[in-house]
């Protein structure tokens, strides 16, 4: 293979052994003698623990032991901040840890012989309950008087965010058009095929060691250490295949029970490992959730399309406790202006803590929902003004050294007109909406729509986090490079990183893929790479990698053999938004979209098909052209059935869709019949090898495109979703 790899469809280097089913799940993990755990959750939403009673569970033969909140040394843990007890009752180190406040708090981990054995031990643990009222919707969760989700707060409301720039008032006198709306997006279940899964042990320094999936080793370390009270180099994390992540296991599931069990079984003298295995059940209670908004937005446009003003207010369902709620917060508090040029912004915004399971990192992080909001108005505008809807998003799209809302220009090479353009013309726009309005026959119950959409997505956390990537090489042989080794800690979730990775590595170097040797996911071996989520990873380990690889090259051509470089790539920094006026420089890089659906609605049925799906990326540089082409048409799989089909339910605290029987995700009968991906290759200035993240943007405007189309098939609006089969034909007013 040429040196030259980067750009080239190289096939997935764990490709063979997943097929083959060689490759090794946390689940598989087994050594014959290893002790198994299972987790009592908590049985009511909102509940003070008064007593547990263990004596009927710790009397069953093959029961070694069982963890409560006492034996927690640091009962508290939290991806941003520590506001939750990693078990639940009485006897904690922290202050209120005896309530629980959802049904997926963890009260009790049973240790046993073996699986079965664990399951009776938790059914056999009495646990007194004193309830209490009981929060699920937000706008009571948000009034002054209402009951505290955590006492020792002074609100429900956490994370308030504001943007202040220009006239409202001003901007409003100069509109000729103005539409107000109210929005509801759904949460949604991540359904990764593997469900959480670990196995722990002490390794041979010592190290309480755990093999489980996640999205960043170093911060779950973090996090296992600080409830655990141990410093940090005593923790151990190792990833190993991971089935699927999508911003789900950002936060903690089983670790720190994990690591907290291993370190009780040692001061019991006992050396065995220990397993854990999910059900699904467990898995849709036991995670966070994408989270739920409404969207209150007000906007005004002159007659010749040219936008005046945004207002919006905005609520999140935060959910029993942060996970991180204040970051897709902030990401959709930016993204509700879209990528356009509105001289007058005015938002406000916050996310609400209730009973509900908590709220989190989903792909998009906050910007499906501040999209859907601001596309759906645009498309309502275009139809008020007689405008096509791309002619209307593109006398608005922000320009090089405009100010966004945040006051502040976006980073160089803003590429949403190009996006925009080539959508249109691959997906044939000018026919479809001038020539072919609607293809329906007026005796037909099948009716046809067309739909518009673009977006764009932040790379990183950003906000002001010190945004960071660790990566070491080292180069081996005589005359030539026989072997490069890299280390690096980023998580490969099913998304083709590692692959990604060696592509870069031997690009940079000038050698063939195959003399690339990985070290990978393991806090052992490697420094923090920082999350696998926020469409961060290409960018910020493909700029550690090339540093490391320059240092390297630098060394060996001075004879240095081997010849080793470590580097840490700081991305350029950025700031929080300003309480007053949200000013900040909140990204250091973005990607841009557009999306044009063609659907299929049966008004006798209710169902929506999609037909055509053309979805054009802005990606930078396509490191792999298949893995991107993969990402696209898994995200819109995925997007669809958050649009169409899927309908989390809970009820009082309750979830009522607690398996795959129950909450419905895309089938082979559901996917598009068609998608085009068009790869657009716009270079970011400060990304490696010009390439921009982009596993996110493809999900972010199909729902707007998808409703639009549908309002195009039928002529109504829905301003909430899943469309399912009821809901269109409440709409059409088929059913009441």
């Amino acid at each position: 293979m040429s040196p030259d790899v980067i750009g080239k469809s190289v096939n997935r280097l764990d490709a063979m052994d997943k097929v083959t089913g060689k490759a090794m799940y946390p689940g598989d993990f087994s050594t014959g003698n290893q002790l198994h755990a299972k987790i009592l959750f908590a049985a009511q939403p909102h509940a003070i623990i008064k007593r547990i009673d263990l004596s009927k569970a710790l009397s069953l033969d093959g029961v070694i032991t069982i963890l409560t909140a006492p034996d927690v040394p640091n009962n508290e843990y939290g991806l941003i901040t520590p506001d939750q007890p990693v078990l639940c009752g009485p006897g904690s180190n922290k202050e209120f840890a005896d309530r629980v406040r959802c049904i997926s708090d963890q009260v009790a981990v049973v240790v046993a012989k073996d699986e079965i054995i664990a399951k009776q031990a938790i059914e056999l643990i009495c646990v007194e309950y004193v309830p209490l009222d009981v929060i699920t919707d937000i706008e009571v969760a948000a009034q002054p008087d209402t009951v505290l989700i955590h006492p020792d707060k002074k609100s429900n409301i956490v994370s308030p965010f504001r943007i202040r720039n220009g006239d409202i008032s001003e901007g409003e006198s100069m509109s000729d058009v103005v539409i107000s709306d109210t929005y509801h997006t759904p949460a949604q279940e991540h359904a990764y095929l593997q469900p959480e899964a670990g196995f722990a042990y002490e390794d041979q320094e010592g190290r309480i060691t755990i093999v489980v999936a996640g999205q960043w080793a170093h911060e779950d370390r973090e996090q296992v250490a600080h409830a655990l009270m141990v410093p940090e180099e005593e923790i151990r994390i190792i990833y190993p295949a991971i089935g699927g992540a999508f911003g789900g296991r950002e936060d903690m599931s089983i670790q720190i029970v994990l690591g907290l069990a291993v370190k009780k079984l040692r001061e019991l003298g006992i050396n065995q490992p220990i397993k854990i295995v999910w059900s699904r059940k467990e898995s849709i209670v036991g995670h966070h959730k994408r989270h739920p908004y409404k969207i209150e937005l007000k906007v005004g446009a002159k007659r010749d399309g040219k936008l005046t003003f945004l207002k919006a207010d905005i609520t999140a369902d935060c959910g029993a406790y942060m996970y991180t709620s204040n970051k897709v917060l902030a990401n959709a508090t930016l993204m509700i202006a879209g990528p356009y040029n509105i001289p007058n912004v005015w938002i406000d915004s916050r996310a609400v803590y209730t009973n509900n399971l908590p709220n989190g990192a989903f792909r998009g992080f906050g910007a499906p929902q501040g999209c859907f909001a601001i596309e759906m108005h645009m498309n309502k505008l275009a139809e008020q003004l007689g405008i096509d809807p791309i002619g209307l998003r593109l006398i608005n799209t922000i320009k090089e050294g405009q100010k966004t809302s945040v006051k502040s220009a976006l980073p160089k090479g803003i590429t949403i007109d190009k996006v925009i353009n080539e959508c249109a013309v691959k997906s044939d726009w000018d026919h479809k909406w001038n020539k072919d309005k609607n293809l329906s026959d007026v005796n037909s119950h099948l009716l046809y729509g067309h739909g518009f959409a673009a977006g764009f997505k932040n790379v990183g956390f950003s906000y002001g986090a010190p945004e960071n990537c660790w990566a070491e090489v080292e180069f081996f042989g005589d005359g030539e490079i026989d072997k490069l080794v890299l280390h690096h800690a980023g998580a490969d979730v099913g998304q083709g990183a590692h692959t990604v990775f060696s592509q870069m590595a031997a690009d940079f170097a000038s050698i063939d893929i195959d003399k690339v040797e990985l070290i990978t996911s393991d806090t052992a071996t490697s420094g923090s790479s920082g999350s696998a989520s926020a469409s961060r990873l290409t960018f910020m380990s493909g700029n550690a990698i090339k540093g490391a690889v320059e240092q390297a090259l630098r060394k060996w051509k001075k004879g240095e053999r081997p010849a080793k470089a470590t580097h840490v790539y700081w991305a350029p920094k950025t700031s929080p938004l300003d309480p007053t006026d949200g000013s900040c420089l909140p990204n250091f890089s973005y990607g841009y979209v557009a999306e044009q659906v063609d659907v299929e609605v049966n008004i006798r049925t209710g169902k929506v098909r999609i037909i055509n799906v053309f979805c054009a990326d802005d990606v930078g540089k396509a490191i792999n052209p298949q893995q991107v082409k993969g990402q696209i048409e898994g995200a819109i799989v995925q997007a669809a059935g958050y649009t169409l089909l899927e309908k989390f339910v809970q009820k009082d605290g309750y979830v009522k869709t607690d398996s795959l029987a129950t909450y419905l995700i895309p089938t082979i009968m559901d996917i598009p019949q068609s998608t085009t991906s068009i790869i657009v290759e716009g270079l970011d200035p400060i990304g490696p090898a010009g390439a921009r993240g982009m596993a996110e943007m493809p999900y972010i405007p199909l729902a707007p495109a998808i409703v639009s189309a549908v309002h195009d098939a039928t002529g109504v609006w829905f301003n909430r979703f899943p469309l399912d089969e009821e809901t269109v034909l409440k709409g059409l007013g088929v059913i009441e």
